[in-house]
């Protein structure tokens, strides 16, 4: 997703014929349960809360933070309308309320100040720097002040093992977009966007390597 633009949009895994098995493979590589549960966690969400599941893809976690939350107004939002297909009617099969978008990251269709929760799970290593640094801006404005932002994302790697096992995500993905994350970049990214209180909560083990949870906040003032 270097060049974010719809004609060149990445799809789910890389490419549309294996976007059937996104689930599946997110399921059985990346503890997908536990990391996902650990980012609604520390989201602390509220009732009434308005939430963005940004990059939502197949709708797995804007499902699971309504069933959990069903107080809260879940919105989620993504740049591939074959994924937004699937998002939706696992909403319908769940039976739970979430209005669907298609968008992308770095030009959001959202007033400013809207959000009381951001989420976003695995993806901002598909992105280039700038695309980062122009969604992350993005999500700054979009989240109300007093705010928070909340990522799950491949992170820095535990060790030499867990290292050389992110080389198949690097392979698949691209090696210059996913370098931002296993050096660690992630908080710095946030941090220059103007949030504060950055930083890793927890880290996950997977069998592609290290998964980070990040939460960030939107200050009550800014400049």
């Amino acid at each position: 997703m270097s060049d974010q633009t719809p004609d060149r949009y990445v799809p789910a895994l890389g490419l549309h014929w294996l976007t059937p098995a996104y689930d599946t493979v997110v399921r059985l590589t990346t503890r997908e349960r536990a990391f996902k549960s650990a980012l609604m966690e520390q989201a602390s969400i509220e009732p009434g809360h308005r939430i963005l599941d940004l990059a939502c893809g197949t709708g797995t976690l804007a499902v699971w933070l309504k069933q959990r939350h069903p107080q809260a107004v879940v919105t989620g939002i993504d740049g591939d309308p074959k994924v937004l297909g699937v998002a939706r009617r696992k909403a319908h099969e769940a039976h739970v309320e979430i209005d669907f978008e298609q968008g992308l990251s770095i030009e959001l269709p959202y007033e400013g100040d809207l959000f009381d929760r951001v989420l976003s799970s695995l993806f901002f290593h598909h992105l280039s720097w700038p695309d980062k640094q122009r969604t992350a801006a993005e999500l700054f404005r979009v989240t109300r002040r007093g705010g928070e932002l909340h990522v799950a994302d491949w992170g820095r790697a535990g060790n030499p093992m867990l290292r050389a096992a992110f080389y198949a995500v690097q392979g698949m993905d691209g090696f210059e977009n996913t370098r931002d994350n296993v050096e660690g970049r992630l908080i710095d990214l946030f941090i220059e966007a103007g949030f504060t209180d950055v930083a890793e909560r927890r880290t996950f083990t997977t069998m592609f390597g290290t998964m980070s949870c990040y939460s960030a906040l939107k200050p009550k003032v800014t400049s």
